[in-house]
């Protein structure tokens, strides 16, 4: 299987694995326990707080391990909520993850206003609008660092700026940037991030919060992550977690060159008919090429290079099944066809250059196929 779908999911890697077999066979105690099984259970833990503190650049201190990226998004928004007592306003934009647009929604039907901000046609949002968008009433702006469909990077540094002058805090979902650009939470006063996007395991994630910051807790029962989030921690999820972070550190350089595959595969595929680039050329994830074949349905091309063993997606992994189109694509301006029918296609550290070679030779290979029945008058 060449595996082009890295954005959705990452492989566990074998470094992860090992450091947590041990908290899955032996040391399998809980970190709240008394005896050594549980103290052993707590410095894994905390150790692990702190390799994702480093990261990111921030204190250990602030670190709550939750469930995933969703839980993590969902905490941000509905914990500063909840903490500031009564309805308010909260600035976004159009092309966020539905993790962050469904709890928005939620927060509107309590009586909430919510600002979704406009975005260029390569997705990327004005600083200045954000800063016209801030209000007296304004709670939290949340964006994304970088858009997990189409890859558009936000200029993070200079909204962090822009909420610090005002006094708005600032929530940065992280999850697909961290390990293919540097991340520093200095711009942020909370950051989500997620394991299984950076060779980590699935069900483990982060959220970062400046010390000081007011957060109601959204699960209650225990006095678990200095009572921000109840409930035994996945210690085992937690130390995978830490060393995919610390790895993640050390792969950034190499993680860059996936740039120049991306652009390989563009070359492969830019001449095609109907062919268009969704991802922006400049301010881009180094791993992410997003595209749409006119009249060629999304759903048939995956399924076509999944036989040839294949792995893409369309569009986003967490609407999978969905009829609609892409809302990130309708917000650049996509009519709805192609916003319907986009390829994402997310390289890995370990994509090779004949892979890439063979992907733009099947997709070349389906789309021409196709191509001629067409124009044969057969429309299978």
């Amino acid at each position: 299987m060449i595996y082009l779908d890295h954005n959705a999911t990452t492989p566990v890697l074998a470094e992860v694995v090992r450091a947590m077999l041990p908290f899955l066979e032996r040391d399998f105690g809980n970190p709240s326990s008394a005896h050594r099984l549980g103290s052993n259970a707590r410095c894994a833990v905390e150790e692990a707080r702190e390799q994702v503190a480093r990261l990111i650049g921030g204190e250990a201190a602030g670190v709550i391990f939750t469930s995933g990226g969703t839980e993590s998004n969902n905490l941000a928004i509905e914990g500063v909520a909840r903490a500031s007592g009564r309805p308010g306003h909260v600035v976004t934009t159009q092309i966020e993850h539905s993790s962050v647009l469904a709890p928005l929604a939620r927060l509107e039907r309590e009586g909430w206003e919510v600002t979704r901000l406009p975005v260029d046609e390569e997705g990327r949002v004005a600083p200045e609008a954000i800063a016209a968008a801030i209000s007296p009433a304004t709670r939290l702006v949340t964006i994304g660092w970088a858009n997990n469909e189409i890859g558009t990077i936000q200029p993070i540094d200079r909204i962090g700026a822009i909420c610090r002058a005002r006094g708005v805090p600032l929530h940065v979902d992280a999850i697909q940037a961290a390990g293919k650009v540097k991340i520093d939470c200095a711009a942020a006063d909370l950051l989500s991030l997620s394991a299984h996007k950076i060779g980590g395991p699935k069900g483990i994630g982060a959220l970062w919060v400046r010390p000081g910051l007011r957060l109601e807790p959204l699960l209650l029962g225990g006095s678990q992550e200095r009572g921000r989030r109840a409930g035994t921690e996945n210690v085992a999820g937690a130390v995978g977690f830490g060393v995919a972070c610390a790895l993640a550190s050390r792969r950034l350089q190499a993680v860059a060159r996936l740039a120049e595959l991306r652009e390989r595969l563009w070359e492969a595929l830019r001449d095609l008919p109907g062919v268009r680039r969704n991802s922006p050329l400049r301010g881009c994830l180094c791993n992410t090429l997003n595209v749409s074949f006119c009249g060629f349905s999304a759903d048939a091309l995956v399924a076509a290079l999944d036989l040839r063993g294949i792995a893409v997606s369309s569009g986003s992994a967490c609407a999978a099944g969905a009829s609609e189109p892409s809302h990130v694509l309708r917000a650049l301006g996509r009519e709805e066809a192609l916003a319907r029918d986009a390829i994402r296609f997310s390289l890995g550290p370990e994509t090779t250059a004949a892979e890439i070679d063979e992907v733009g030779a099947a997709v070349r290979s389906i789309v021409c196929a196709r191509g001629e029945r067409l124009a044969g008058g057969t429309h299978a």
